[in-house]
């Protein structure tokens, strides 16, 4: 049984750019749209066909002369062209032949050899419930399987920063999977051959790299993208210099907890050295002119931030079993911001007792 690995993503992101690599004597490719090339290359192409049957032939034929890799080029049009071509024909019976005829090509790795890996590339489309996974038409194959649970790898391109990725792990929003440690980072080079040594030396199958170069074309094909957040949300790309640079330089923002706990400490220490310097000036006195009181800076105390709402659902969470359940997010605003003020005036009451002493 063939290797079959997805490659999913939008027009334009690297799907077809990224076989430039493969030497054409090695590559076979199926072109349902017979469009040209993104790059310089003659390869053998079967181009202009969506039917199963001609498909599969072609792939049989080419894997016999000794081809291992296949690539499946717009792999979504072998559904929507053959629809467009029959739009006005009533009736379910030819959906099912678009099934039928879609599936036809996947199953086909059954029966090729074990040292063959075949690529099918793919639009995308995002789903209601905000999951990014690969273009069909209709219901009946999203409805009756699941495309990519017929693959162990599926990779998905991107473009960021005029740069251009597969992303190897799933996001939270979208279909994206690969074996355990089999590629070395989130994000890697959009270099389909790179992929194919990789995944045969992986599964150790035909004539596949030895470790040692596999590590080293690993370092350089490996991306520091950030992944993004396990809602979907893209964090901020941290791979170009300019944006380490600023990085740096801005300082690290504090947690509220953070700049209320600073706060404390400071008046603890001031509220220390205030008591000490008294208490050395009045000696035995149990008052002192007030010329002799020594002058201890007040502390700057820093305003805290208002709460991010991961700090806020986590302080809340411990609160959720004593709290009444009218309690609303405007009245614990309201308490956190009187605790404030309670701590800011301790250093103002610290100076009424002072005053007090030297009266």
């Amino acid at each position: 049984m063939a290797q079959k690995i997805l490659v999913m993503g939008e027009s334009g992101t690297g799907k077809t750019t990224s076989m430039r690599n493969f030497n054409p004597d090695e590559l076979a490719i199926v072109n349902p749209v017979g469009k040209s090339l993104p790059f310089r290359g003659k390869f053998e192409m079967l181009n202009g066909e969506t039917e199963s049957r001609k498909i599969v032939k072609f792939m049989k034929d080419v894997v016999a002369k000794g081809k291992k890799k296949i690539v499946v080029d717009d792999f979504q049009y072998i559904l929507s062209i053959p629809y467009m071509n029959r739009i006005k024909e009533a009736g379910w019976d030819k959906w099912n032949d678009f099934g039928a005829n879609y599936f036809d090509i996947i199953d086909i790795c059954d029966l090729l050899p074990d040292d063959v890996t075949v690529y099918y590339m793919t639009h995308t489309e995002t789903l209601e419930n905000g999951i990014t996974t690969i273009k069909l038409i209709g219901k009946l194959l999203r409805e009756k399987i699941t495309i990519e649970g017929l693959f162990t790898t599926v990779l998905r391109t991107s473009v960021v920063d005029s740069q251009y990725y597969f992303l190897t792990q799933n996001s939270g929003k979208d279909t994206v999977k690969t074996p355990m440690g089999m590629f070395p980072s989130y994000a890697i080079d959009n270099d389909l051959k790179y992929v194919d040594d990789k995944i045969r030396n992986y599964y150790e199958i035909g004539e596949f790299k030895p470790n040692e170069e596999i590590e080293k074309a690993d370092k350089e094909v490996s991306k520091d993208l950030v992944k993004p957040d396990n809602k979907g949300r893209r964090a901020r790309n941290s791979t170009t210099e300019q944006t380490k640079e600023q990085e740096a330089k801005e300082p690290r923002r504090r947690s509220r907890s953070e700049v209320q706990d600073d706060n404390n400490k400071k008046v603890a220490d001031y509220m220390e050295k205030s008591n000490k310097a008294i208490e050395e000036v009045a000696g035995d006195r149990e008052e002192i002119p007030f010329e002799e009181v020594p002058d201890i800076k007040a502390p700057e105390l820093e305003t805290p931030p208002r709460r991010t709402r991961s700090e806020r659902e986590a302080d809340e969470q411990p609160k959720q079993a004593d709290a009444p359940a009218s309690r609303t997010r405007k009245s614990r605003e309201t308490v956190q911001e009187t605790k404030q003020e309670e701590t800011q005036s301790v250093v103002s009451e610290e100076s009424n007792t002072r005053r007090r002493r030297t009266r």
